[in-house]
């Protein structure tokens, strides 16, 4: 597997503790920044991960900033994107075996970094269950089909 990584400067620091989490359990990974000390707007740095996962280039994006909500919004935006914010190890969970989310998107003012890693680590693990919950995730794509051909 292949993440984009990507942060605006409220997430930044719980970026670089997650990054040595995954350097330490050789997920490969592109960071698409910010850096330290920037001060930047978080839908420019989402945009450039998620569509690296919109295009095929990578399998899914890591976001981060103040709540994870705000890249959640970005990201959602990007067809065939489902992104999904969470706060513990059981929406983590629900994001991949229910929603087969393939963007995850964490708040470094909201989280630990011992939890953001235990939520990284569970979306990762996990495996989209499928059955019902496929059903679902097709309606949810077939609407956002529908919905692009309105604009």
């Amino acid at each position: 597997m292949k993440l984009a990584i990507a942060s605006d400067h409220a997430g930044y620091d719980l970026k670089k503790e997650v990054l040595a989490y995954l350097q330490t359990a050789e997920v490969s990974f592109v960071d698409f920044g910010c850096g330290p000390g920037e001060s930047v707007d978080y839908v420019d740095y989402g945009a450039e991960a998620v569509r690296r996962v919109v295009s095929g280039e990578f399998d899914r994006a890591i976001l981060f900033c103040g709540t994870g909500l705000g890249m959640a919004v970005v990201a959602n935006k990007f067809p065939g994107i489902i992104a999904t914010p969470c706060w513990d190890e059981f929406t983590a969970t629900v994001s991949r075996t229910h929603n087969n989310s393939n963007c995850l998107s964490l708040g470094g003012r909201v989280l630990t970094s011992d939890l953001a890693i235990r939520i990284v680590k569970i979306w990762l693990e996990k495996d989209f269950e499928g059955g019902r919950h496929e059903r679902r995730v097709n309606k949810i794509l077939a609407l956002e089909k529908e919905l692009c051909k309105l604009k």
